[in-house]
C-alpha cells in the first residue's frame, strides 16, 4: 500500500528501536523519510537500508535538546524533502534511579531530551503544516506519562509533560487539518528497555527475570511490546483516515486493541 505516497516524514530518535521501526513503516507506506538522531552512524545505516528497498530516506544528525541543532536539522530536512508533513517525536532517554539518587543533572537531561525536544521540533514544523492545511504530529510518550512507577521519577515526569503538551497543542491546531496525538506504549522490546533492566539489576541485586517481572507488573503487561506494534499505531495516526483523532493519548499495553 502507498497511502502515504507524496507525504514527507521527520522521525527523531530514528537510529534504532522504535524510531527505526517507525521510519521503516512510514517509508514502506510511501512516505519520504528523514531519520534523525545524535548517533550519525546509526541513522545513516537506517536510511541506507531503507533506500536499498527502493524507498526514499535521508539521515541527519541532531541533538533534540539543542535548539540550534533542531533548527538546522529541520531546515536540512525541508531542503531534502520540500516540506515536513509528518513529525514523529520519538527521541528519548530513560534512566532508572531511586529518587534519592536522581541528580539535578540527570533530571534536567531527561526533561530536555524527552519534553523539550518534543516542544522544539513541534514549534519548528507546526506553522508550515497549519499554513498548508494538513499535517500529523505524533509524540511517542509512554504509559508512564499516565501513571507512576518505581525508579523512574524523572522519566515519568517528562512523559507526563509530553502527554500534557500533546493535549494542549491539539487544542491550538483544531480545525486546521493538522492533528497532534501521542502514543503511550508500555515497556517495549528495545535496547532502551534492556538498558533500564540492566540498571535495575545493578541497583537492586535482582536477577534479570525478576527485574523484567517488576517492570511489567508495574503497568500490568504480560509481555514486552514490539517496536513494530508501536510503529503500526503511529502509522494509523498519520493517515488521512485519522483526521478526526486529535489530542489523544493512545495506550499500547500488549492487549488486544487500543485502550
Amino acid at each position: 500500500m502507498n497511502d502515504l505516497a507524496g507525504r514527507t516524514a521527520l522521525v527523531t530518535g530514528g537510529g534504532r528501536g522504535i524510531g527505526a521501526a517507525i521510519a521503516w513503516t512510514l517509508a514502506r507506506r510511501g512516505a519520504t523519510v528523514s531519520v534523525l538522531a545524535r548517533n550519525m552512524a546509526q541513522v545513516v545505516d537506517v536510511a541506507a537500508r531503507i533506500r536499498s528497498e527502493g524507498l526514499e530516506a535521508f539521515a541527519f544528525q541532531c541533538d533534540v535538546a539543542d535548539q540550534a541543532q533542531v533548527r538546522d536539522a529541520t531546515l536540512a530536512a525541508r531542503e531534502a524533502m520540500g516540506q515536513v508533513d509528518l513529525l514523529v517525536n520519538n527521541a528519548g532517554t530513560a534512566p532508572s534511579n531511586p529518587l534519592k539518587r536522581v541528580t539535578l543533572e540527570e533530571w534536567n537531561h531527561v526533561m530536555a531530551v524527552n519534553a523539550t525536544g518534543t516542544f522544539l521540533f513541534s514549534q519548528a514544523v507546526l506553522p508550515g503544516m497549519m499554513e498548508r492545511g494538513w499535517g500529523r504530529v505524533v509524540n511517542v510518550a509512554s504509559i508512564a506519562g499516565l501513571m507512576g512507577g518505581k525508579y523512574i521519577s524523572a522519566y515519568t515526569a517528562s512523559k507526563h509533560a509530553v502527554v500534557g503538551f500533546t493535549r494542549a497543542v491539539a487544542t491550538e491546531v483544531e480545525g486546521t487539518g493538522v492533528t497532534v496525538n501521542a502514543v503511550c506504549p508500555g515497556y517495549v522490546d528495545t535496547p532502551l528497555t534492556d538498558d533500564a533492566l540492566d540498571r535495575i539489576v545493578h541497583l537492586t541485586g535482582k536477577s534479570s527475570d525478576e527485574a523484567r517481572a517488576m517492570l511489567l507488573g508495574q503497568v500490568g503487561q504480560s509481555r514486552l511490546i514490539t517496536a513494530d506494534e508501536v510503529a503500526g499505531a503511529v502509522l494509523d495516526l498519520c493517515l488521512d483516515s485519522a483526521a478526526s483523532v486529535n489530542g489523544e493519548a493512545i495506550v499500547l499495553d500488549g492487549k488486544d486493541g487500543w485502550v
